[in-house]
C-alpha cells in the first residue's frame, strides 16, 4: 500500500514526461467515445502495466482480436538490436524483453560498486552502489566502468534500461517506459513508443566513500544469487529476466571479473506468494554466502523476504519491484532497485488515458502492494490532470478468487470510457470477462 508520503528524491511533472521516439506510428486509439462496430455502442479503451503486458498474456486467448487495442505502460526503455540479440545468443527462445534490462543493469551496479570499493563484502560496496550511477565519467558496460575505475576516475554507469542516476532511497530518478498495444493476433504489435518520466536532477547528492587504490583485487569471488519467477504468477517474466543475468555476468567475466575474480551466479525461483518457495531459496543462497541477491520481480514476494536479506548483511536489487513501499523501506542501506517506483509508472499511465480522452475510468487492481500502490497513484494523477474523483471507481480484487464476475458487474454498471487491470496472469479471466459483457478490447 501507498503510505502518502511522496517518494524520496522523485519529481514527476507533466514536463518531465517526455516522447522520446515511436517505432510504428500506428493509431493511438483515438477518442473513447468511437463506436464499435454497427452496434453503435461505445468502445471502451482498455489498459494494462507491467504485470500483465506481454505475449505471456495473449497465449492465453484463442479468439483472434480478444485483446486488439488494448494499451499499457511497462518500464522500457529502446533496447536495441545489439542487447537483444546478445539476449538472444544467451536464451534462443526469448518471446519478451521485458526487465531483461533492469536485470542486466542490476548485475553491473553491484559488479561496478564491489570493483569501486576493492571489495565484494556487502557491507563495504553497498554504499558506492548509488554513486556509480551519476556524477563521475560516463561508461555503459563494465569494461569501460574498471577502465575509468583503474585510472582513478568515478564512473557513471548509464545502463541499458536508462540513466539511472538513483535517488538517495537507491532506485532511478529517472526512467524510460514503453507504451505497448496488442495486435489483432493478441501479441503486442511493433507500435511501441518510448516516453521518458522523472529528472536527474534528483539524484542522490552523496556519491558515497572514496574509491579503493586502482588495481584492488580480492581474496574471494563476487557472489550473485539471483531469486527470479521459474514458477508462479510472474513466471513470463522469467526468461527475460535470467537471460539478463546471466548476460551480465558473462561480460563481466570476460572483461576479466571483478577484482581479479570470476563473478559466481546462483540461481533461485522466486516462486509467488501463494508458496514459500521464495523464503526457501533465499535460505539456501544465503547458505552458500551470496554478496548480493538480484530480485524478486514481485513487489509482494519482496516484501516476505527483504527484512531476511538485508538482515543478513546481504545487498538486494531488484529488476521489477515498482512498490513506492520501498522508497522508504527499513532496509538497512542495502535494498536497491533498477525498476522505477510506481510514482513514475502511474504518471505514464494516467497520461496516456487522458491523451485517449476519457472521462470516466474503472480500474481494477489485484490487493497486493503492487496493485493497489499503481492504482491509488493512477487515481491520483488522472485527479490531478482535473478528472473528478467521483468519475473514477477503483476496485481492488482477490487474485486468488474463483471468479471476477461481481468485478466486472462493477465495471458494467460504472460504463466508463477507460478500464485499467492491473493485474498478473489472472488478468486474462478479467479480460474475457469484460469481452463476454462488451465492454472489453476485443475488436
Amino acid at each position: 500500500m501507498r503510505t502518502g508520503t511522496t517518494a524520496r528524491g522523485i519529481a514527476v511533472t507533466g514536463a518531465a514526461l517526455l516522447a522520446l521516439t515511436a517505432c510504428g506510428g500506428g493509431d493511438s486509439g483515438g477518442d473513447t467515445g468511437d463506436t464499435g462496430g454497427d452496434s453503435g455502442e461505445k468502445q471502451v479503451n482498455v489498459y494494462g502495466t507491467d504485470g500483465n503486458m506481454g505475449n505471456a498474456l495473449g497465449e492465453s486467448f484463442s479468439e483472434e482480436g480478444a485483446l486488439a487495442g488494448m494499451k499499457g505502460t511497462t518500464p522500457l526503455t529502446d533496447l536495441g538490436d545489439d542487447f537483444t540479440d546478445r539476449l538472444l545468443e544467451i536464451d534462443p527462445n526469448l518471446q519478451d524483453f521485458n526487465y531483461a534490462g533492469e536485470t542486466y543493469d542490476a548485475v553491473m551496479v553491484a559488479a561496478i560498486a564491489s570493483q569501486l570499493a576493492g571489495s565484494t563484502d556487502p557491507a563495504v560496496f553497498a554504499p558506492y552502489i548509488n554513486g556509480v550511477t551519476f556524477g563521475g565519467d560516463t561508461c555503459t558496460d563494465f569494461a569501460a566502468c574498471k577502465e575509468i575505475i583503474d585510472g582513478g576516475g568515478n564512473p557513471d554507469f548509464d545502463g541499458v534500461s536508462g540513466p539511472l542516476a538513483f535517488a538517495e532511497a537507491g532506485e532511478p530518478s529517472v526512467a524510460s517506459f514503453g507504451i505497448l498495444q496488442f495486435g489483432p493476433d493478441n501479441a503486442i504489435s511493433d507500435d511501441t513508443t518510448f516516453e521518458l518520466a522523472g529528472d536527474e536532477a534528483n539524484a542522490a547528492s552523496d556519491e558515497g566513500p572514496a574509491p579503493a587504490a586502482p588495481g584492488a583485487t580480492a581474496a574471494d569471488p563476487l557472489v550473485v544469487g539471483t531469486l527470479l519467477p521459474q514458477t508462479g504468477d510472474l513466471a513470463f517474466l522469467g526468461p527475460p529476466e535470467i537471460a539478463g543475468a546471466e548476460l551480465a555476468v558473462q561480460e563481466i567475466n570476460a572483461a576479466g571479473g571483478v577484482l581479479g575474480q570470476q563473478v559466481q551466479l546462483i540461481q533461485r525461483d522466486s516462486g509467488d506468494t501463494s508458496t514459500d518457495i521464495a523464503t526457501q531459496s533465499v535460505d539456501a543462497l544465503l547458505q552458500q554466502n551470496v554478496d548480493v541477491i538480484v530480485g524478486a520481480a514481485s513487489s509482494a514476494v519482496t516484501r516476505t523476504v527483504i527484512d531476511k536479506i538485508t538482515g543478513a548483511g546481504v545487498v538486494q536489487i531488484s529488476p521489477a519491484n515498482t512498490s513506492d513501499e520501498f522508497t522508504t523501506y527499513n532496509d538497512n542501506g542495502l535494498y536497491f532497485r533498477t525498476a522505477p517506483p510506481d510514482t513514475l509508472q502511474s504518471r505514464a499511465l494516467s497520461d496516456l488515458i487522458i491523451e485517449d480522452g476519457a472521462n470516466t475510468v474503472g480500474i481494477l487492481a489485484r490487493n497486493d502492494s503492487y496493485g493497489t500502490g499503481l492504482a491509488e497513484g493512477t487515481v491520483d494523477n488522472l485527479v490531478s490532470s482535473g478528472l473528478a474523483e467521483d468519475s473514477i471507481e477503483l476496485v481492488v480484487y482477490d487474485p486468488t478468487a474463483a471468479n471476477f464476475d461481481a468485478e466486472v458487474q462493477r465495471m458494467v454498471d460504472l460504463n466508463p470510457d477507460a478500464i485499467v487491470v492491473i493485474g498478473f496472469e489472472e488478468s486474462a479471466r478479467i479480460i474475457e470477462g469484460l469481452n463476454s459483457q462488451g465492454i472489453g478490447p476485443q475488436r
